[in-house]
């Protein structure tokens, strides 16, 4: 498994205890989803005004968000599944920890399950869907053993 971390923000320290969290959410999907660990993922962590424009110029929705996925749909992979890229919003992980009154490694845990669920093909756009993808979410909170 290869996690490449790129830092882009100043809001919060990304230590290496935050990048462990991060390391063990995506390996705890891909076990749950039964996909072979070696695989590559990005996760940059930006600050609002990033994520605001990376969701304008991709998703043509002019607003910020905590959290944005790109897949990478490459049938011409070789020796390693790469799975995409995870852009993580540090302003709302600490505002949304704060809101709802845990801490930010558990915010940057949900979002990143949250967010390789999305690299693998799961949506909530609609309600089935959506019900799915909180049940996979939920049991991978579970197996990391991060609560509320």
């Amino acid at each position: 498994m290869n996690i490449y971390f790129d830092n882009r923000q100043d809001v919060l320290e990304i230590t290496d205890d935050i990048k462990d969290i991060i390391n063990k959410a995506i390996i705890c999907v891909l076990q749950i989803e039964d996909v072979d660990l070696n695989a590559e993922v990005s996760v940059s962590f930006v600050d609002d005004k990033e994520i605001k424009d990376l969701n304008k110029n991709y998703r043509n929705v002019d607003s910020s968000t905590d959290v944005l996925s790109f897949p990478i749909d490459d049938e011409f992979q070789i020796n390693v599944n790469i799975l995409g890229d995870v852009i993580i919003n540090i302003m709302r992980v600490v505002k949304q920890a704060r809101e709802l009154g845990h801490s930010n490694e558990r915010e940057l845990a949900y979002l990143t399950v949250h967010s390789v669920l999305h690299l693998l093909g799961y949506d909530h756009m609609k309600d089935e869907d959506k019900k799915l993808m909180r049940e996979k979410e939920k049991l991978a909170m579970s197996k990391l053993q991060i609560f509320r």
